[in-house]
C-alpha cells in the first residue's frame, strides 16, 4: 500500500526531483579519451589537472576521488601529479558488449569547494577474438530437383570484435556445386547462403560435404570454420509458409521461466514427410538460445531463463520452419521486454565527515549518489529526511550534498540518527533507507559554572594546620578537555589579609584546606574568590565567593577589670556597721574575649572571712551585706569572688577583695601592710589585651578627673551659698555624695583609693561608703580647701 506523505513534504520532494534533474544536465561538456583495450595496469592514459586547468597539488588539497556510475574501478588518479592511471587491463567485451563505440563515463569529484570534472573514455578494440559458430556441424538437405541459383540460409558466426575486427566475410572451399552469397541483416549482421550452382543428382552424389570459413577484418585476419553437410534429397516443391512474417510481443521481466511468449505457426502444401515442419531457432545468438526455447513441434516459443529489463529491453528471435523435404522458411519474433518496478533505489555514499564541529554552519556533512536501473516513472526518485532535524539536502548535479542547517549545539544535543530515504514513482513504490550516525564535537563554548555564587564554609579556630574545609563544585557542560575543571584562588587586593598563608585549594576537586591555625579573636571572618578554568583553547572561567567564618571556642578566661588582680596592693572597701542587709559595697567587673556563651559570665563567692556576712549576685558581680553586721564581726573582710563563663567547659578566674568594716569615718585611713597572695597570680595576658586594658583605663580616669573637678566646683559653690552641708552630719572630705542610680538603691559615697607609693597622685577605684549622719556638721571657710589625706573625695 502507497504510504501516506504529507502535502509540504510532497512538493518538497518534488521540488528536489526538479532542481536534481536540472542540475544533473546542466555542467560543461566532458573531456574524452581514448585507450586501446587490454593496455597494461597502470598505463598512462591522460594528465586531467593540465586539461582542465588545475594545478596538481589541488587534486591532492582537495581530496580529489574518481566515481564511476556502477562503481567499478577502472582508473586510479595520481592526486600528486594529476596522471589518470589504468588500474586494470580493459576488455571491451567485458566493458561494454557489442556496443560501438565503447565510452567509459566517469567523473572526478574535488571537495572544498565541491566541484565536479566530467570524462568520457573510449575504449578501442583490437582483434582478440576468432569468429566461432556456436553449431560446428550443419545438416542442409536439399532436393535435387532444386533448380540452380536456389539460395539456401547457413548459420552465422559469432564474433566478439566489433568494427572492423568485427566478422567481415564467408568463404567455402572450392567444390562444383555451391558458392556462398553474403547478406546483411538490418541490424548490420552478416550472414551466408549457400547459392546452387550446378544442379545436385542423388544417385551421382547423396552427400556434398563443405567447410565454411567466417573470416574478420583484423590484421592478421582471424577465422572460424564449421561443417556444412549436404543431404541430396528426392524432389520437394513447396517450401513452408509462416502465418505471418514478423512477431511482436511485449513480456513483463518478471514473467516464470517456462512462460509462453508465442506461438509461430507454418503451413506446407506438401504432403507426407516433405509436409511435415519442423521448428527451429535460426541465426541466434547464445544469449537468445539461453534466454529462449521453442517446441520443435508445435511452434511454443518459451522462456528458458529469467528476464531483466535493465540488462536487456528486447529480444530479436528468428524461426526457421523446415519441412520433412529440406525446404524452409524463417520469421522474426521481436519480443519487447517490459519494464516493471523490481529495483529499489540505490544510494552510494561517496563521503562522510563525522564528527562535525559545533560551531560549523552549512557544512557538508555527506555525499552521495543515487539511481535507479528502472525506466519512466519506475526510475524517477524523490530523496529527503526527516523534517525535525538541522539539516538539509541539497542536488549538486547527479550527487546530493548533506548540509548543516546553521550552527548546532553540541550541549543540547551531541548526536543525531539521519535516515536518507530515496523512493522512487513506480507502482508500488519501492524505497531504500540509509541511515547515518553524525556525531558533533565539542568547542569551548561554556564557561565552568558554580553550583552556588557564593560558599559560606565553617571552621572552627584553633584548627589543626591542613584540616579540610569543605569543597567548592564547578560544573563546565562542554566534554573532554574543555570539561575539565581546575581551581585556584585569585591573589587578594592590597591591604587584604595574607590569603595564601590562610587558605590553600586542591586544583583538581576544589578541595579546601586551612594553612595554619586560627584565632576567633583576632579573625572572625575573611573571604576570598575562587576561579575556575577549564581546559579549552582559549581556556573560559568563571569565580565564585568563598566566606569563611570561624567559629569561636571557650578558650579565653574572664578577666578581672576591677579589682585590679596586678600583685600591687589591693583596693580595700570600706564599709559602715550600720550598713543595712542589701548594701552595696563594691561591684566585680569582669570581660571575656570569647563571643556567644563562652562570653557568658557568673559570679559566685568562693570563700570569706565570714561567708554569711556578703553574697555576691551571680549576673552582674555586685557584692551585697547579706545580714546586719555585728561587733562580733571582724574589722578587715577578705572575699574570694569567683568569676566564671558559660563554656564547655567553663574557665574561671578568681577575684580577691579586701573590706573593712568601720564604726565612722572620723578614723584616718590607714593603710595595711600587703597580706600574702593565697591564690596564684594570673598568667600575663598578651600584649594586645594589655593594650586594650590600658585603653578602658585611661578613659576611666579621665572620666573620673572631670567627675571630680566638677563635683569640686559644686561644693565650693554650695559651701559659700549655705555655709554648711545640707545633711544632718558632717561629711568627710575625701568623700563623694553621688544619688543613687543604675543598680544602686539609695544614694552612695564613693572614696578613689590610691596604690602604695603613689601618694596622691594616682587612682585606685572607686569605693561605695556610707556617710556617719551622726557626727557633728563643721563649719567650713568657702575659702578652704577640704584636705585629702590619701584620697580625693567627689
Amino acid at each position: 500500500m502507497e504510504p501516506k506523505v504529507r502535502t509540504t513534504r510532497r512538493q518538497r520532494q518534488v521540488l528536489l526531483l526538479l532542481v536534481f534533474l536540472w542540475a544533473s544536465e546542466a555542467g560543461s561538456d566532458p573531456r574524452r579519451y581514448s585507450v586501446v583495450e587490454e593496455m597494461e595496469s597502470g598505463s598512462f592514459v591522460a594528465n586531467v589537472a593540465n586539461d582542465w586547468g588545475l594545478e596538481a597539488r589541488e587534486l591532492s588539497a582537495r581530496v580529489g576521488r574518481i566515481v564511476l556510475d556502477n562503481n567499478k574501478e577502472y582508473f586510479q588518479l595520481n592526486r600528486e601529479t594529476g596522471d589518470l592511471l589504468l588500474k586494470e587491463k580493459l576488455d571491451r567485451e567485458e566493458v561494454c558488449g557489442s556496443a560501438e563505440p565503447c565510452v567509459v563515463s566517469f567523473q572526478i569529484l574535488l571537495e572544498n569547494p565541491l566541484q565536479f570534472l566530467q570524462f568520457e573514455l573510449q575504449v578501442q578494440d583490437i582483434n582478440d577474438h576468432s569468429p566461432m559458430f556456436l553449431d560446428t556441424e550443419m545438416l542442409l538437405k536439399i532436393s535435387e530437383s532444386t533448380t540452380p541459383g536456389t539460395s539456401f540460409l547457413l548459420e552465422t558466426a559469432q564474433d566478439l570484435d566489433v568494427g572492423r575486427n568485427g566478422l567481415q566475410n564467408y568463404t567455402i572451399n572450392p567444390n562444383s556445386h555451391f558458392h556462398i552469397k553474403i547478406r546483411e541483416s538490418r541490424e548490420g549482421t552478416k550472414y551466408p547462403e549457400l547459392v546452387l550452382d550446378r544442379a545436385l543428382d542423388r544417385e551421382e552424389k547423396p552427400e556434398v560435404i563443405l567447410i565454411l570459413t567466417a573470416l574478420d577484418g583484423g590484421s592478421p585476419p582471424r577465422s572460424g570454420t564449421a561443417l556444412v553437410r549436404v543431404l541430396v534429397m528426392d524432389i520437394n516443391d513447396n517450401a513452408p509458409v509462416f502465418s505471418q512474417p514478423l512477431y511482436e510481443v511485449q513480456i513483463p521481466e518478471n514473467s516464470p521461466i517456462g512462460s509462453l511468449v508465442v506461438t509461430v505457426s507454418a503451413r506446407d502444401l506438401d504432403t507426407g514427410n516433405n509436409g511435415e515442419i519442423t521448428y527451429t531457432l535460426f541465426h541466434s545468438s547464445e544469449s537468445i538460445r539461453k534466454t529462449f526455447q521453442i517446441n520443435p513441434t508445435t511452434g511454443d516459443l518459451r522462456l528458458g531463463a529469467q528476464l531483466d529489463y535493465e540488462t536487456i529491453q528486447d529480444y530479436t528471435v528468428r524461426i526457421q520452419a523446415t519441412d520433412g523435404g529440406g525446404l524452409s522458411e524463417e520469421c522474426t519474433v521481436f519480443v519487447q521486454v517490459t519494464d516493471l518496478n523490481d529495483n529499489p533505489p540505490e544510494l552510494t555514499m561517496s563521503t562522510l565527515t563525522n564528527p562535525i564541529p559545533e560551531n560549523s554552519p552549512d557544512s557538508v556533512v555527506a555525499i552521495f549518489k543515487i539511481r535507479d536501473p528502472d525506466s519512466g516513472d519506475n526510475g524517477k526518485m524523490l530523496c529527503f529526511i526527516q523534517d525535525d532535524l538541522p539539516f538539509i539536502l541539497k542536488p549538486v548535479k547527479n550527487f546530493y550534498t548533506l548540509l548543516t542547517e546553521g550552527a548546532l549545539d553540541r550541549e543540547n544535543r551531541s548526536e543525531y540518527n539521519i535516515t536518507i530515504t530515496v523512493t522512487d514513482l513506480g507502482s508500488p513504490r519501492l524505497k531504500t533507507e540509509y541511515n547515518i550516525t553524525v556525531m558533533i564535537s565539542d568547542i569551548n563554548d561554556n564557561p565552568p559554572v558554580f553550583s552556588q555564587m557564593v560558599y559560606t564554609l565553617y571552621l572552627r579556630e584553633n584548627n589543626s594546620p591542613a584540616l579540610h574545609i569543605g569543597r567548592v563544585s564547578a560544573s563546565d557542560r562542554d566534554s573532554g578537555t574543555n570539561a575539565k575543571v581546575t581551581y585556584s584562588l585569585q591573589p587578594p587586593e592590597p591591604g587584604d589579609l595574607p590569603l595564601f598563608s590562610y587558605v590553600s585549594i586542591n586544583s583538581d576537586n576544589g578541595h579546601l584546606y586551612a594553612l595554619r591555625s586560627l584565632d576567633y579573636e583576632v579573625t572572625q571572618t575573611f573571604q576570598f574568590t575562587v576561579r575556575a578554568t577549564d581546559g579549552g583553547s582559549p581556556a573560559l572561567s568563571s569565580q565564585a565567593l568563598v566566606q569563611i567564618v570561624v567559629q569561636d571556642e571557650n578558650d579565653n578566661s574572664p578577666f578581672v577589670l576591677y579589682p585590679f588582680q596586678n600583685g600591687t596592693a589591693p583596693c580595700n572597701d570600706l564599709v559602715p556597721r550600720a550598713a543595712e542587709p542589701g548594701y552595696l559595697v563594691t561591684k566585680v567587673v569582669a570581660v571575656d574575649q570569647d563571643s556567644g556563651q563562652n562570653s557568658w559570665l557568673s559570679y559566685q563567692l568562693l570563700k570569706a572571712t565570714d561567708p554569711g556576712l556578703f553574697t555576691v549576685w551571680a549576673h552582674n558581680g555586685e557584692v551585697h551585706i547579706a545580714r546586719p553586721i555585728s561587733d562580733r564581726d571582724a574589722i578587715k573582710q577578705r572575699l574570694l569572688v569567683l568569676v566564671k563563663d558559660n563554656g564547655q567547659p567553663p574557665l574561671s578566674t578568681a577575684a580577691t577583695l579586701n573590706v573593712f568594716l568601720v564604726d565612722g569615718f572620723s578614723e584616718p585611713y590607714m593603710k595595711l601592710p600587703d597580706e600574702p597572695k593565697d591564690e596564684p597570680q594570673t598568667d600575663s595576658l598578651t600584649i594586645y589585651l594589655v593594650i586594650s586594658l590600658a585603653s578602658v583605663s585611661f578613659l576611666f580616669l579621665v572620666s573620673v578627673i572631670l567627675f571630680i573637678t566638677v563635683h569640686l566646683w559644686r561644693r565650693k559653690r554650695g559651701a559659700v551659698e549655705r555655709g554648711n552641708f545640707a545633711t544632718g552630719g558632717s561629711f568627710p572630705g575625701h568623700l563623694v555624695n553621688v544619688s543613687g542610680t543604675g543598680t544602686l538603691s539609695q544614694s552612695y559615697q564613693y572614696e578613689v583609693c590610691l596604690t602604695s607609693g603613689s601618694g596622691g597622685d594616682e587612682f585606685k577605684f572607686l569605693k561605695p561608703i556610707t556617710p556617719n549622719f551622726s557626727a557633728p556638721i563643721t563649719q567650713m571657710d568657702p575659702e578652704e580647701t577640704t584636705p585629702f589625706p590619701n584620697s580625693i573625695g567627689f
